[in-house]
Parts: structure tokens; sequence; C-alpha cells
């Protein structure tokens, strides 16, 4: 497998609500943001991910400690070691941009400051409705603030 540039584009119609398709060179597809869904074209199928390390646009965050594969709720728990002092974070489905099997690296579309600001996460969270929509909510906003060639 050829490595991944995990600042590159990878632009493609997923995931979008209500069908719209399309994209917008260098920037964000037609349509809103599904946090909770793997891209089909970010190779993730129902890989087990537990272990892989995690690349945000700028940096490694840490690595996988749990992912989920659930329909419409999907996410990556990702425990950060020393970078934000051994916490964890949550990061739902929609933020993964590319899969690496052979390098075991997962590259989401976010900043390590994006990540960072994003809602704290405590071991309880991960199933609550308010927490899911409070992350989705926040990481939704954070879409449309990527920088040109970093969206999908």
């Amino acid at each position: 497998m050829d490595r991944i540039d995990p600042h590159a584009t990878h632009a493609g119609p997923e995931p979008l609500r209500g069908g719209d398709q399309g994209t917008v060179p260098g920037g964000a597809p037609a349509g809103a943001f599904d946090p909770w869904r793997y891209r089909d074209q970010a190779g993730v199928a129902d890989a087990d991910l537990v272990g892989y390390k995690v690349e945000a646009t700028d940096g490694g965050i840490g690595k996988i400690d749990s992912a989920s594969h659930e329909v419409d709720g999907s996410y990556l728990v990702v425990d950060t070691g020393p970078w934000i002092f051994g916490k964890k974070v949550m990061l739902p489905a929609g933020t993964v941009n590319q899969v690496d099997h052979d390098q075991r690296i997962v590259s989401v579309d976010r900043t390590r400051d994006q990540i960072k600001a994003a809602p704290e996460y405590d071991e309880t969270s991960h199933s609550d409705p308010n927490y899911r929509n409070q992350l989705g909510g926040y990481y939704d906003e954070t879409y449309g603030a990527l920088p040109p060639g970093t969206g999908r």
C-alpha cells in the first residue's frame, strides 16, 4: 500500500446527509457533515483500529484505545498519552480522513488544537445522547473552519 499523506485532500461525497452530492475543489463537500459515519473512501471497513496511531493535520495525538463501528454512531477513543496529560479524547468517525493499515496510522482532518478544545470525554460519556450531540455539534462547527486543502 502507498504511504498516505495526512495533509492531502481526500475529496469525496461521504459523509453526507440527505443525499447531497458534490464537492468544492480544495474545500468541504456540498451537504452536511455527518460526524458519526466513517467515509467509504477512508478505508476503515470493519477493521480493528485499536492500537493504531492517530495523526491530526499538524501532528500525532496518540493511539486508539477503542473503536466503534455502530451504525450512525461510530467513533474512536484516543489515549493522548503525555500530549494532553494522559487524557482520552473521543473522535467521531466522520473526522477520519484516511487509514493506512500497513503503517497502522489513522489520519483525521482536524488540528491538534481543535481536538484539544473539544468537549471533555470521560469513560461514561460515549453512549450519552447529550454528550454525543454536544461533541457532534462541536466537530460539525470545526468542519466549516478547516483550512483549504485539508477538507474532504
